[in-house]
């Protein structure tokens, strides 16, 4: 889990996202749908993107998982979380955990991601406050910053 192991004791099907949040204290994943279809719960799993709400603990294994919070830090925040921040790419900021998760999962494959891509790559994280453009931006900057 970002980086560090951590032993949990809970039941095999437990959703990963209550362990995250619950046991771990991990608060990035949000509680969104529970379905699997807004990204509010997204993290990296084995190094894809994965709703958190519905895979069972069982299912992660020993895949590493990477969550909002093991991209960086207040002081030292990651390249997209700064472009978050610069471009004020969230207003309510429910949704930014999974367009945040989502845009570290497209410029991991892809570094120089056309709009496109980035669209295409965030679009199925549900946001209901229209902050998409903002949010493409934020990507592009951050991609960017990654090429220079």
């Amino acid at each position: 889990m970002n980086g560090e192991l951590h032993l949990v004791e809970a039941a095999p099907d437990t959703p990963l996202l209550y362990v995250l949040r619950n046991d771990l204290g991990l608060n990035g994943p949000k509680f969104g749908c529970g379905l699997g279809q807004c990204g509010a719960c997204a993290a990296i799993v084995g190094g894809k993107l994965t709703r958190t709400c519905s895979i069972a603990l069982r299912d992660v294994g020993e895949d590493k998982v990477i969550t909002l919070e093991g991209l960086g830090t207040a002081q030292k925040p990651h390249p997209l979380q700064k472009s978050f921040i610069d471009e004020q790419a969230a207003q309510c900021g429910y949704c930014s955990n999974g367009m945040i998760m989502a845009a570290k999962a497209l410029l991991d494959r892809n570094p120089v991601p056309s709009e496109e891509d980035i669209r295409g790559a965030l679009e199925d994280q549900l946001c209901r406050c229209g902050v998409q453009n903002r949010v493409v931006r934020a990507v592009r900057r951050a991609a960017a910053e990654r090429a220079k």
